[in-house]
């Protein structure tokens, strides 16, 4: 794409500096630096310049608003959900939402482990640095609005070359009460209730919602049943001073059905051969946030978060000790009296830390040019674990490890991880007249990052037969500092359009699966370090007429990028393959179709268009090859009206088909140890239509998800909750009914 000069020097550009913040809408408001939102359509825009403590001048970013989309919220559909932003893949292998796992430009996707992922601008994944995975997803039921700022979020937010995704939280209304009760049902025995409440009493509001989700799910052994909760007590003492509370809890616990190999997935999509493999999460959250307008100029924040929470991983991943099998097509073989002959693999794990985030915002003079200034600081501490070992051999949600009654079980491990965290930043807005700002900005970052435990190792012969067993110790303590810069640039023409400019440096920490043995088919470079790299964006969006756009080429060059290639002894190295090129061009355009009187509709187009390279590895068969994850075409396009009382949509999403390892590599053929684990994502098309009627007091919906009875999928995984081929949801339907209780509703109901 583009002349090879040009790649040269944009490539060279990110490798020298590789990295940058950005500035975005100019003035032409005299009050406030905070333009308008850019409307790019009703339920999607962009950030304002800033908002709070937080500056997003010149960032790519994208913001959607949940209220106004026509969509399946009651099961989380992800793809509805979030289709006005511009490339992201998404893993779909649940009916319900559970976890929200995201990429995008080459990013995996898994657990959304790529982004820094946040609560209403608290981090809410297990460890940003140490353990980046989000377990935990709010339910959009409960979301006013989902945030996206891509790699230039790096400096205020993190280093995660993803970017910034946050959760816009549902608050208080300024009704004295009021109540909100959804129930959906659906396909495959799926239900879900939501149900809010909310007050405002002078000084004093709160919001509270409970979510329940169950399901039998679309394949056998695939039944969840979730629980979640999110309250928030809001107190103003004074018209400048805020204080926040906010408590999170979810618990489930889910069968997985396990994986498929390409020859299963062609059989049967839908079929399962795993009925004890288990997964289960408690997620707690605290949350106490102040905002202090200590003058008319100057804002202050400071944030507090407390994570409690506990994962475990329960499920037969293949016959210990044989190691030139199919884990997938391993025949699980049973006692005639006494259960099953192997136990399964657990994991678990659990997640304490603490983090503190400070932020200072002072809007000042220089001559007649205002100027805005941004300063903070993060301290994070925690101290999490992850034990690995031999479960039970039953069939049941059994969480106890058994390494005492299987003491030969190959993969034994159990570590600590602490893990401290301490950065500053700064951001500036510089305005230059009426058209133009720059906005560079810095972060430091002391990382240190600790594994203490031990591990053992266990070698079989060819028979399967225990051969050599031996217990190591591994302690790690990896203390560095860092320093990331950018810059962005913004000119704004006219108040319906603005050119965005910025470079920002990026970087990942090591994370506890990099640093720790898996099992005996799984093996850690000893000499694997963290990722660095950057971001480039260069765009420009705003509206005419019925027209609104949002266009943009991107460039992201990722040194030392983990990977996965297999050895000689057929084991799976963890370590860094090299560095890679990934570039394209996204766009979302809407038009607004000319209607006159209540009728009104609009259609999308969001296509993004990406390719990659392996520029350099030490690694034979990888330079020249693409970026894992990345389909050449990303394009999802839709249209969504409404009529009086009525509202649908009707939306087509299409990828071509990506690679899942760093060689590129064919499915492997039937019989192949890694078949279903090794080959790539065939593109797939599927679509979806929403519609739904509302009244004062109530609101009815109703819809069908993967209207063409697609047959695909978006992943295979290597471990849980594979491994294999992880098939997405057929043809499903849903039906919800909302009420709605509040003086308003009430008294229009009484005319």
């Amino acid at each position: 794409m583009g002349s090879k000069p040009l790649f040269t020097v944009l490539f060279t550009a990110l490798s020298l500096l590789a990295g940058a913040q950005s500035a975005q809408d100019s003035l032409y408001e005299m009050l406030d630096e905070v333009l308008l939102v850019e409307e790019i359509s009703q339920s999607r825009g962009t950030l304002k310049q800033v908002e709070g403590t937080s500056i997003f001048a010149g960032k790519k970013s994208e913001v959607i608003r949940l209220n106004e989309l026509v969509a399946n919220k009651g099961a989380n559909t992800t793809r509805q959900l979030l289709a006005g932003i511009t490339g992201l893949t998404i893993y779909e292998n649940d009916d319900a939402g559970l976890q929200l796992s995201v990429g995008g430009r080459g990013l995996d996707p898994n657990r959304s482990s790529n982004f820094n992922v946040r609560q209403n601008g608290y981090e809410i994944s297990a460890d940003p640095l140490g353990y980046p995975e989000s377990y935990y997803t709010p339910t959009s039921e409960g979301v006013e609005r989902i945030m996206v700022v891509r790699g230039a979020a790096s400096l205020q937010y993190g280093t995660q070359f993803g970017g910034l995704l946050n959760f816009k939280m549902k608050g208080p209304t300024e009704d004295p009460w009021a109540l909100q009760s959804r129930n959906t049902l659906g396909s495959f025995g799926l239900w879900t209730n939501f149900t809010s409440a909310s007050f405002n009493r002078g000084k004093l509001s709160g919001y509270a919602y409970y979510n329940r989700r169950s399901s039998q799910g679309f394949r056998p052994h695939s039944a969840f049943t979730a629980h979640h909760t999110y309250s928030t007590l809001i107190y103003k003492p004074t018209n400048r001073t805020t204080l926040a509370f906010e408590h999170t809890f979810l618990n489930y616990l889910a069968q997985q059905p396990g994986g498929l190999t390409d020859s299963q997935f062609m059989q049967n999509p839908w079929q399962s051969n795993r009925d004890r493999n288990w997964f289960q999460v408690d997620w707690q959250l605290l949350s106490l946030r102040l905002n202090h307008k200590i003058s008319d100029q100057t804002t202050f924040s400071l944030s507090t978060t407390f994570l409690a929470a506990e994962r475990q991983s329960l499920g037969f991943r293949g016959v210990p000790g044989l190691l030139n099998t199919n884990p997938i097509t391993a025949v699980d073989e049973r006692e005639p009296e006494d259960g099953y002959v192997y136990p399964r693999d657990l994991i678990s794990g659990t997640f304490r830390n603490a983090n503190l985030e400070a932020k200072l915002l002072h809007r000042y003079t220089t001559g007649d040019q205002r100027n805005i200034v941004l300063v903070g600081a993060k301290v994070f501490d925690s101290r999490n674990t992850s034990r690995q070992g031999a479960g039970s051999n039953g069939d049941d949600a059994d969480f106890r490890h058994m390494d005492d009654l299987f003491p030969d079980y190959p993969a034994q491990s159990s570590f600590s991880f602490p893990n401290r965290n301490l950065a500053a930043f700064a951001e500036h807005i510089f305005y230059r007249g009426t058209r133009w700002s720059i906005t560079p900005g810095v972060r430091a970052e002391h990382i240190r990052t600790g594994a203490s435990g031990t591990y053992q190792d266990v070698r079989f012969d060819n028979a399967g037969n225990v051969i050599f067993t031996q217990q190591f110790t591994d302690e790690r303590d990896v203390p560095r500092s860092l320093l990331l810069a950018g810059v962005g640039v913004s000119y704004k023409p006219s108040k319906a359009r603005e050119w965005y400019a910025n470079l920002s440096q990026n970087y990942r920490s090591v994370t506890f699966s990099d640093i720790r043995t898996v099992s005996p088919t799984f093996v850690i470079s000893p000499d694997i370090s963290d990722e660095r790299g950057g971001t480039f964006d260069l765009g420009v969006r705003g509206s005419k007429g019925a027209w609104t756009y949002d266009v943009n080429g991107f460039g992201m060059l990722y040194a030392n990028r983990i990977g996965i290639v297999f050895n000689n002894r057929a084991q799976r190295v963890r370590k860094n393959i090299g560095t890679a090129a990934m570039y394209g061009l996204e766009s979302f355009v809407t038009y607004t179709l000319p209607l006159e009187g209540p009728a009104k509709a609009s259609v999308f187009s969001n296509i993004a268009v990406t390719d990659s390279r392996y520029l350099s590895s030490e690694e034979a068969n990888v330079v020249g090859k693409r970026v894992e994850f990345i389909p050449l075409l990303n394009a999802k396009i839709g249209a969504q009206g409404s009529y009086k009382r009525w509202s649908a949509s009707l939306q087509m999403m299409a990828l071509t088909s990506q690679f899942t390892d760093v060689e590129n590599s064919l499915a492997a053929y039937p019989g192949d140890p890694r078949e279903g684990i090794l080959g790539p994502i065939p593109g797939y098309t599927v679509a979806d239509f929403s519609a739904s009627y509302r009244r004062e007091l109530w609101a009815l919906e109703f819809g069908v998800n993967n209207l063409l009875n697609a047959h695909y999928f978006t992943r295979r995984a290597l471990g849980y909750p594979g491994p294999g081929i992880l098939p997405s949801a057929p043809r499903n339907f849903y039906l919800g009914i909302q009420i709605d209780l509040n003086p308003d509703t009430l008294r229009r109901t009484d005319r």
